[in-house]
């Protein structure tokens, strides 16, 4: 199966790359998002730098290894601007940053109130707590967790309870980047911890390999019984057919809204892997602003901005 990122690196990072203009962030203090003109929250996107000299790639990688080569907040903004999106929750990047998450947060002390951060704590090292509180200093509003680092183990070390435990204290959520078949687990966990805030991505990857199966769909809405759970409506350049308008993922869109309601689901892009040949900016949140006639006005505000708002930028 073609990853997001063999597709950036085979060929589509030109096109992508092309529509991009390139910008070496310096990391100057920038103003504050004008919340007038870009209201919008876009819930999840990755950044990184050219500069690796300052910001460091994990495991001897190297700037060839990027793709596409720099996506910068000021390349960010390029897009989301348009749209109206002027906030955005950074996604650490354990491909390129590891358990680094000094580029976001730094990226998110250069911009201040355009950016919440998920970022990553190692769960097989001691005190994750006190790393979680000193995070939370610098706008890391929840964690990445996932199964495609330490397998079967993702949910059993000591370190990982003890980041449930404390994530409800703090308020930060515990993001699951998973497929359907873990779905299960995160429910157990989030009965052992039901005052966790939750956040699903990517609808847990549903119709990855082009097929949104009912039995993934009953499971991802059978979460919702949980009612600290969240899923993000995103990443549909890697969904069902995997083309712009996306109407094929409606009916998937459809029950889990109707199981999670407004206020527990938000649009995010997943760019700039969504910046790809025919998948734009503009078309993932076109689908959230256009195509859902079952939304009201009320239920946009929310998947667009309101959930997001809450749950990542709220004090």
């Amino acid at each position: 199966m073609l990853t997001r990122r063999s597709l950036l690196k085979n060929g589509v990072a030109a096109i992508a790359a092309s529509a991009l203009p390139l910008v070496t962030s310096s990391m100057a203090r920038a103003a504050g998002p004008d919340l007038a003109k870009h209201p919008l929250i876009d819930a999840h996107s990755h950044i990184w730098s050219p500069d690796t000299d300052k910001w460091p790639l994990e495991k001897g990688q190297t700037k060839a290894d990027l793709a596409p080569p720099s996506f910068t907040p000021e390349e960010l903004f390029a897009v989301a601007h348009p749209v109206g999106v002027g906030r955005v929750v950074l996604i650490q990047h354990h491909i390129y940053h590891g358990w680094n998450n000094t580029y976001l947060t730094d990226s998110a002390a250069a911009h201040p109130g355009a950016f919440s951060v998920v970022g990553m704590i190692d769960d097989q090292q001691p005190h994750a707590d006190t790393k979680m509180d000193a995070l939370l200093k610098k706008h890391v509003r929840g964690f990445r967790i996932t199964p495609f680092i330490y397998k079967d183990k993702w949910l059993s070390s000591d370190g990982m309870s003890l980041m449930w435990k404390h994530a409800a204290k703090t308020g930060q959520s515990m993001c699951c980047l998973i497929d359907a078949e873990h779905l299960e687990e995160v429910g157990a966990m989030c009965a052992k911890h039901p005052q966790t805030r939750v956040v699903i991505d990517h609808f847990a990857r549903i119709g990855e390999d082009r097929e949104v199966r009912d039995a993934d769909v009953a499971k991802l809405c059978a979460l919702a019984k949980h009612k600290h759970t969240y899923v993000k409506i995103s990443a549909y350049y890697a969904l069902g057919k995997k083309k712009p308008p996306y109407l094929d993922l409606v009916p998937m869109i459809r029950k889990v809204f109707d199981a999670y309601g407004p206020e527990r689901t938000m649009w995010a892009s997943d760019a700039p892997y969504q910046i790809q040949g025919e998948n734009t900016y503009q078309a993932s949140i076109d689908l959230v602003k256009e195509k859902l006639d079952f939304l009201t006005a009320g239920d946009r505000e929310w998947l667009l901005r309101k959930t997001a708002e809450k749950v990542f930028f709220s004090a």
